[in-house]
């Protein structure tokens, strides 16, 4: 399992939360799961048993002109037992975040391809599968196949290649060829980009790679469109049949009403008072006026357009001044969306609190206080925190896109089906409609608490989702042969 982020080592999103929740899975089943993760210096080492490794140390490495020396470490993480190799290399890694943008960005990431089969070579390992993950380890399938395929110890292993937000592709100019380790394979990149002067990293990943997943099946159906491919649609069509997608699981441990510690209350389906509970203890140190019987909406986001907050911005102070019901935010991210959520809190105090940064307790209260919770993403691969909203009640108002379209169901009043309130067009009015229609359906009591309890019923959790991993791991080796 390679990866740029692998929680709680090292992680911007959910994708340090996929990788590290997925491994933990494959470890308990009883599979032989080894994580590459680069050792930055960011990770926290406190409450970790960090080893070197005697015989990877001092690993000489050329990237073109530049020279590095390398040296891997392991770790278990204490929660779960995962075995981490760290992959120590100061002059790339000690920097004061897991991106820079600098302009050894590519560096920092070649090598990390580059030591997926340094490090199995000298354990003298072939692994079955090699599960790469986004554009920062998109080189692996084609290294496997044009670099490193002299060496028969990876002549039976898979490659798989995860998707999680194709927004981010990594490009670099056709100069870096050479740093790739590739001088002289030119006709093995894409021969458009290179005759547009780039090298497209996520797009090399996608050739290249046995088998392609992404983190939900309407983000693997979505991405083939022009609509939400960003220029990797077609490639991405050319390789339909070998494209899968699978829903990311939710870590239940840490992300459940009964168990969970930074609440106030723990509560469950048969003692949801408990519920109410929570969500005075989150206006109150809010500091918003609690009034039974009025709803709370919460929002906990990136700051980023893809979020859907251009909507937001235009409907929700507008539903302030027409309905009666609270709202509570915290995100970091674009100054904008930063400041629309400071003045809206000005204007509309003790009903709308917003909280700038990253806050991991507040984020579970809102998820356990606020009544309904608000993601209408333009676009959204899998999305994590409305599964997360779905087990602790809290009634998601989603866009039908990505992972959002496959996690929650719109509610039927008539059949008493259903686990939220969803809506399909992109504009002020759909989110208007979703959001009404919530607030409207929170006065009806007896359909909202069943909307509750077949929201709290669903089961998106790693033992059912990892086992879709593994049916495909398998499945890939069986085509292999």
């Amino acid at each position: 399992m390679c990866a740029s982020e692998f929680a709680p080592l090292a992680k911007t999103g959910g994708l340090g939360d996929v990788t590290a929740a997925l491994s933990a899975y494959l470890h308990r089943s009883g599979h032989d799961v080894r994580v590459l993760l680069p050792f930055y210096s960011s990770i926290k080492t406190d409450e970790l048993n960090i080893y070197p490794v005697d015989f990877m140390q001092g690993v000489e490495v050329s990237l073109g002109a530049h020279s590095f020396r390398c040296d891997f470490y392991v770790t278990a993480l204490p929660k779960d037992g995962t075995p981490v190799y760290l992959l120590h290399c100061p002059a790339l890694y000690h920097r004061a975040g897991i991106y820079t943008g600098g302009a050894d960005e590519h560096l920092r990431f070649i090598m990390l391809n580059r030591m997926v089969f340094e490090m199995c070579q000298r354990m003298g390992w072939a692994p079955d599968i090699l599960h790469c993950n986004d554009w920062h380890t998109a080189l692996v399938p084609l290294y496997q196949k044009a670099v490193y395929d002299w060496d028969t110890l990876f002549s039976r292993s898979r490659s798989l290649f995860s998707i999680h937000n194709i927004g981010y592709q990594g490009t670099v100019g056709t100069s870096a060829i050479s740093e790739l380790g590739l001088a002289g394979k030119e006709s093995l990149l894409h021969q458009q980009d290179f005759a547009s002067g780039q090298i497209n990293f996520m797009r090399t990943g996608i050739l290249y790679a046995d088998v392609v997943a992404t983190v939900s099946p309407t983000y693997a159906r979505e991405i083939q469109t022009a609509e939400y491919g960003m220029g990797m649609e077609e490639i991405l069509r050319a390789r339909d049949s070998s494209t899968i997608g699978i829903l990311n699981g939710v870590d239940y441990d840490d992300w459940s009403p009964q168990a969970d510690s930074l609440i106030p209350r723990n509560y469950d389906i048969d003692d949801i008072e408990g519920k109410e509970v929570n969500k005075q203890v989150l206006m109150r140190e809010m500091g918003l006026e609690y009034r039974p019987g009025v709803p709370l909406i919460g929002l906990v986001a990136r700051l980023t357009g893809q979020k859907g907050l251009d909507l937001v911005a235009e409907v929700i102070p507008a539903l302030l001044k027409r309905r009666d019901f609270s709202f509570v935010a915290l995100g970091s991210g674009e100054g904008r969306y930063a400041d629309f959520f400071s003045e809206l809190q000005r204007r509309f105090p003790g009903r709308v609190c917003f909280y700038s940064g990253y806050n991991n307790k507040l984020a579970h209260m809102i998820e356990a206080g606020a009544d309904m919770f608000l993601m209408p993403s333009a676009y959204e691969p899998c999305g994590l925190n409305q599964m997360y909203s779905l087990k602790y009640g809290t009634i998601p108002i989603v866009r039908k896109t990505g992972g959002l379209a496959d996690s929650v169901q719109l509610f039927d009043p008539s059949s008493g089906t259903g686990t939220g309130i969803v809506f399909r067009d992109y504009n002020n009015e759909g989110l208007w409609w979703a959001i009404d229609a919530a607030l409207t359906l929170y006065q009806d009591k007896d359909a909202w608490s069943t909307m509750m309890a077949n929201a709290m019923a669903m089961d998106f959790s790693w033992d059912k989702q990892g086992a879709e991993y593994v049916r495909l791991y398998r499945a890939m080796l069986r085509s292999k042969n």
